[in-house]
């Protein structure tokens, strides 16, 4: 007798109907779309890396009003990078003078420098568990060992990002529940931590395999998954779940700009780049404009999440602007892909295909 294709160790880990992983859209005001996620049988996740502690508990609370499905929080484990708390106005200045035309176009104001002032993960952490949240999603490294513990004794399932099968092995030996394999292709940050993210381009085709031999914790592929052909690709390569994003970020629950939901719809999407440009750390993005001059030879990149804040001084007016050329336009190599603008649109027409294209004994 036949298996029924949702029904896998992640699923069953995580307590969903459907073993489909929202990706965390950090920075986007996504509350929605996770708890419509959640409460159509997938898991849905809030990007949470960039507020303050109070604010999560905002966001937790707002999402809990929504549904009463479990979801996830997702947070970064490296918080800052090196220089961060070193760097000065001079820096900025060399950093500024790139982005200073493209923000003088829009109409908007050039910013002035001030000195870093960082959150802390531990804080931020101990926000999620304050709240109950029954997920804990987390890239960029691997969470001090007392932050694992008190997940296990509040009975909070933990699920670390690898973009490599040696960091599927750090995650699965400090005790983490489930890994996301995630491949090169995906769209936003790229969250290595064991090499440099240059040095851990994976593709997913590759990496998935790979990580289930390495690991006997469940395994989610991430990385250019945008329908039911990618997800039975996934599960052919022995993942038991798969987690999208890009797909998402054309919902409009999702809270992008409609600039940048009509950028993928567009079909503009067909050429993305890796770049540091839009936070200081290695993401994929539509090539236009602006990726163009952060990518060129000789500009300035401020450590993150020092450029990450200077770049909101484009962001803001390029959106008012609604200039796509001049907005970071988030987004994995299979945007072409995505078709929906409705979340509950999305997910009935992956799970209502993925009986036939999945076959599970």
């Amino acid at each position: 007798m036949s298996k029924a294709w949702n029904h896998t160790r992640v699923a069953e880990k995580l307590g969903v109907v459907y073993p489909l992983i929202q990706g965390p859209l950090g920075g986007f005001p996504s509350q929605r779309l996770t708890a419509a996620v959640s409460n159509f049988g997938g898991l849905g996740s809030f990007g949470a890396h960039g507020l303050e502690p109070a604010v999560i508990n905002e966001r937790i609370a707002e999402i809990r009003s929504m549904t009463s499905k479990p979801f996830a929080m997702n947070l970064w484990v490296s918080m800052e990078d090196q220089g961060a708390h070193t760097s000065d106005d001079a820096a900025f200045q060399k950093a500024l003078w790139h982005l200073a035309p493209h923000i003088k176009k829009v109409g908007g104001s050039a910013p002035n420098y001030s000195p870093y002032k960082g959150i802390r993960f531990e804080d931020q952490a101990r926000a999620l568990f304050d709240g109950g949240v029954p997920v804990f999603s987390f890239i960029y490294g691997v969470p001090p060992r007392e932050i694992l513990d008190e997940a296990r004794r509040k009975g909070v399932i933990t699920i670390g990002t690898a973009t490599t099968p040696n960091e599927a092995s750090a995650l699965e030996q400090a005790g983490v529940d489930l890994v996301v394999a995630s491949g090169f292709e995906a769209g936003g940050h790229r969250g290595s931590f064991l090499r440099s993210s240059e040095d851990s381009l994976t593709g997913t085709i590759s990496l998935v395999p790979q990580t289930v031999d390495q690991v006997s914790i469940p395994v989610i592929a991430a990385g250019g998954i945008a329908d039911t052909r990618g997800i039975a690709a996934a599960f052919a390569l022995g993942a038991g779940g798969v987690q999208m994003g890009t797909v998402f970020l054309t919902c409009e629950e999702s809270g992008a700009h409609p600039v940048h939901r009509e950028a993928i719809l567009s079909g503009k999407a067909k050429h993305t780049s890796l770049t540091r440009g839009f936070t200081g750390r290695l993401a994929r993005g539509i090539q236009n404009e602006l990726l163009e001059t952060l990518n060129q030879p000789g500009v300035e990149i401020l450590p993150y999440p020092l450029q990450r804040g200077l770049m909101r001084s484009l962001a803001l007016p390029a959106q008012e602007a609604r200039d796509a050329e001049l907005l970071a336009l988030w987004a994995g190599q299979s945007a072409n892909l995505a078709r929906c603008t409705n979340v509950e649109e999305l997910l009935t027409t992956l799970v209502d295909s993925a009986a036939e294209k999945i076959n599970r004994s």
